[in-house]
């Protein structure tokens, strides 16, 4: 019998029957925004439906123009469209898949001047102040969600979701935050959600009853001014009413100040939220947010907290996701680490989303890994995300590869990675690989230290240095005092800390040693210890964050005078800087280092040096930057040896996995 029972159970919806309990969730790649990307869609899309899924969600489709996330933003309003949707359900479908198309409207989310929403309140995350609508516009809007979804039908969609959540458009009329009305599309609670139910109402009519339509709702708002529990579950049994055939659960705004998807929100963080809301209907309910394992998933279904789990970012990372369950081989899952590096913050930075482990992500078409035509022996030297992720795909393709690394240990910069209070995902990237390196059968020297000799006497078609970075120690008087650790000492030795501690820079990788820093050497931050650091209770309600104070006082510093964290990801940064706060890290900008003494780290400020002050601390901690190592370079070269830089050894910038695994996943697939 299978480890998941309750997740691989089908479900049966009358006119339809999904194959297992699992949803690939609404994920924005950009490759919706242009009908000519119509075919790289198609091939994203059938990889997942090959790899079992049990029901696709698309990318959010504005119902009109004015709906649009951006001016040129996805939307499902023409007979041309609908052709060029074809391509793509029609690929599902040859899968043996099922797809469901996003209505998203984004109301006053939108990014350009011509948005409309319940009121003229313009939205934090966008410069643009929205139209208040009258009512004939309302009824405009309305009109547009019914006409996209037979629009969706007729393109060969199995279903809609309609997008009812996040702060977008329809939750805006729900909530007394952004609806001031005092028409019969505002004021009282039935106002305010008469928008929606009229919405599913209208959409089903037209359909017919053999047609899903997946309502998304939101059940914590987690902004003052949202919704009510009571009024939730009223519209939740009006949404049922007006015809939806599943009811899946969004959680929080976008411009709300709890994390809800990043790494450091335990897995299944709100899963309680949709066990709440499940005996208030009779339709199948979905949860949502950080599910991204089989026994996770499996957890939550067996207790009863939903029918259906919704995961968007871990088919990302794994378009196999299901299939592997199904045979039970969880351990050859790469999993969704909720990095957002090249997914989220991709999309809000108007790029193509794709997956920091998994490169090929939404390129499909881009980067396909072909069997080799010429096998080839290979070395690879340092096992880091650059190194692992080169070993695994060219052997996967048929080469023969040999793995050099230095450590005890693969994972390189993720081994430090992942001892952060918060990262403890990065140990799940770690696991894959080294079961990748079993199954492709690569050939794995560990505590080995390759000569440039040994390489060349060992005639390889091909070495590709990982060799990864070393901390840049600056240029400081007295940077040879005993109180002086680099991050690596810290994180990965464990060096003895002191009470009184200053971080010198400020960029990825001192912003997460301050974290480490500011918590107990073994922190266990469970869900309760998570809901009461950000303030959110068990239903869903914001009340005072009460947090856990720092061990240490802790100073961070960084040279520029601008903002800590300013390089930080879009969708991540926030959160680290609010933690920060919360453990009340002094923050120093514009500083310059002078000297370290016994009496501790001085500094001065500003261009002119005109105010000094020492900071008496007992440990000062170097995140100043990196070195590339590539000693083995030029030997290599000078032998006529074919060799390839990747990682951190090609460009010591700021650390960047991203960059690593996708240079080392693109070389691998062209030798």
């Amino acid at each position: 019998m299978s480890q998941y029972p309750n997740l691989l159970a089908p479900l049966d919806l009358g006119h339809v029957t999904l194959p297992n309990r699992v949803i690939m969730g609404s994920m924005h790649t950009g490759l919706e925004d242009r009908l000519k990307y119509a075919p790289r869609l198609a091939a994203y899309f059938a990889e997942r439906a090959r790899g079992g899924v049990g029901l696709i969600i698309t990318g959010g489709y504005a119902p009109n123009r004015r709906g649009r996330l951006t001016p040129d933003g996805s939307k499902l309003t023409t007979r041309r469209e609908v052709r060029a949707h074809r391509v793509i359900t029609d690929a599902v479908h040859a899968e043996g898949g099922r797809i469901a198309l996003q209505i998203l409207h984004a109301g006053r989310y939108s990014y350009h001047p011509f948005s409309v929403s319940a009121s003229a309140l313009k939205a934090p995350i966008t410069p643009f102040r929205p139209r208040a609508l009258s009512d004939r516009g309302v009824r405009r809007q309305i009109k547009a969600y019914v006409d996209c979804a037979a629009l969706a039908q007729q393109a060969g969609y199995d279903g809609v979701e309609v997008m009812g959540s996040e702060g977008y458009f329809i939750n805006q009329f729900l909530a007394e935050r952004t609806n001031k009305r005092t028409d019969r599309w505002g004021g009282s609670p039935e106002n305010r959600r008469r928008l929606a139910i009229e919405i599913v109402r209208g959409i089903r009519e037209r359909v017919g009853p053999d047609f899903l339509i997946v309502y998304r709702l939101s059940m914590a708002d987690l902004v003052e001014g949202g919704q009510t529990w009571p009024e939730i579950v009223a519209l939740g049994k009006e949404i049922e009413k007006a015809g939806a055939s599943i009811i899946n659960t969004g959680i929080g705004w976008h411009e709300a100040r709890v994390p809800t998807i990043v790494t450091s929100v335990p897995r299944a963080a709100f899963a309680g939220i949709t066990a709440r809301f499940r005996p208030e209907v009779s339709i199948p309910v979905v949860t949502s947010n950080r599910i991204n394992m089989p026994q996770v998933a499996e957890e939550v279904l067996a207790r009863g907290d939903a029918d259906l789990v919704s995961m968007a970012r871990p088919f990302l990372a794994d378009s196999d996701w299901v299939l592997k369950a199904t045979t039970d081989r969880a351990d050859e899952i790469n999993t969704c680490i909720a990095c957002n590096q090249a997914c989220l913050d991709h999309v809000f930075a108007k790029r193509k989303a794709t997956c920091m482990v998994n490169p090929r992500a939404a390129r499909e078409t881009e980067l396909p890994l072909r069997p080799t035509r010429r096998t080839k022996r290979i070395a690879v030297v340092g096992a880091g995300p650059a190194g692992l992720s080169a070993a695994v795909t060219a052997a996967g393709r048929g080469h023969h590869v040999e793995l050099f690394e230095a450590d005890e240990e693969i994972g390189g910069q993720f081994g430090i990675a992942r001892r952060i209070p918060g990262k403890e995902e990065f140990a799940e990237t770690i696991r894959y690989y080294r079961r990748q390196l079993e199954l492709t059968g690569v050939k794995v020297h560990l505590g080995h230290r390759v000569t440039a000799a040994e390489l060349v006497g060992q005639s390889f078609d091909d070495v590709i240095l990982a060799t990864g970075v070393v901390p840049r120690i600056p240029s400081i008087p007295g940077i040879d005092h005993p109180s002086v650790l680099s991050y690596v000492d810290v994180v990965r030795h464990q060096r003895p800390v002191g009470e009184r501690v200053a971080v010198i820079g400020a960029g990825g990788i001192g912003v997460d040693v301050s974290e480490f820093l500011t918590h107990a050497e073994s922190p266990t931050l469970d869900l309760p210890a998570w809901q009461a650091e950000w303030g959110v209770t068990p239903e869903g309600t914001l009340t005072k964050a009460k947090v856990e104070p720092s061990p240490r006082q802790v100073y961070l510093l960084q040279r520029k005078p601008g903002k800590i964290g300013a390089g930080l990801g879009k969708t991540t940064g926030w959160v680290h800087r609010a933690a920060l706060k919360n453990k009340r890290v002094e923050q120093l900008r514009g500083v310059n280092y002078e000297r370290i003494d016994d009496a501790g780290l001085h500094v001065t400020f500003g261009p002119k040096r005109e105010r000094a002050q020492v900071l008496e601390v007992d440990t000062i901690v170097i995140c100043a930057g990196q070195e590339s190592v590539r000693d083995l370079a030029d030997e290599l070269g000078a032998a006529g040896l074919s060799t390839h830089l990747i990682g951190g050894a090609n460009l010591a910038a700021e650390l960047d996995a991203k960059r690593a695994i996708e240079q080392g996943t693109i070389l691998a697939a062209a030798l």
